[in-house]
């Protein structure tokens, strides 16, 4: 069994949705950031960033248990763990993978979360940071629509945790008010993706603490 701790945010979505895809039992743990549950002596000694999401794994394949924080981290353990396609073992098509999920992890992650943060969170006005994200999030959409053009999933012809990273913050598009019909290949690759029952599920995580098999 895993103990998944998690809130509402694209980074927890996006090991519910792994967790989802690979059939792993888990129960699930909000952490209320609003509330400052993650700042708690209980959580701090699961991670101590004070960031969801974190899981702990009773059955790490070395024996006993592994705790594992960071949602790209996390992804590559749970893909490894279960030798899942998500994460192929050959060089090129795992670096095909590794390459875009740094990019989601390195980029469309802090771009997006910092424009969600002046838009809706900032107590004051800031126009310079609402428009440097702005544009560099336009940028990044630019990036992906263009490899989606060629490709059907980020990696390639196959789907993989470069997609479930990415997929929870393009969920937010209207955070980051962006329009899909303007990043068509994005949008195809996101309805498709939001048509995943794995997918749906995965986004409706966490709730009350909830087991799911």
């Amino acid at each position: 069994m895993i103990d998944f701790y998690t809130w509402t945010t694209p980074n927890g979505r996006k090991v519910s949705i792994m967790l989802e895809e690979l059939g792993l039992p888990y129960n699930s743990h909000p952490i209320d950031i609003g509330k400052g549950d993650q700042f708690s002596d209980d959580f701090i000694a699961i991670n101590p960033n004070s960031k969801i999401p974190a899981i702990v794994d009773h059955d790490c394949p070395d024996g006993g248990a592994i705790t594992v924080f960071e949602s790209g981290a996390i992804l590559m353990y749970l893909a490894e763990k279960t030798d899942s396609p998500l994460l192929p073992s050959e060089t090129r098509a795992r670096y095909q993978v590794m390459q875009w999920l740094m990019l989601q992890m390195g980029g469309v992650g802090p771009v997006f979360g910092q424009a969600h943060h002046y838009y809706w969170v900032a107590k004051e006005d800031v126009p310079y940071a609402k428009k440097r994200y702005r544009d560099e999030i336009r940028r990044l959409y630019s990036v992906l629509n263009g490899r989606l053009e060629d490709v059907e999933f980020l990696a390639g012809a196959d789907y993989s945790i470069a997609d479930i990273s990415t997929y929870p913050w393009v969920a937010r598009f209207d955070w980051h008010k962006i329009d899909l019909n303007e990043f068509p290949a994005v949008k195809c690759w996101f309805d498709k993706l939001s048509a995943r029952p794995a997918v749906q599920k995965g986004m409706a995580v966490p709730h009350d603490e909830k087991k799911r098999k």
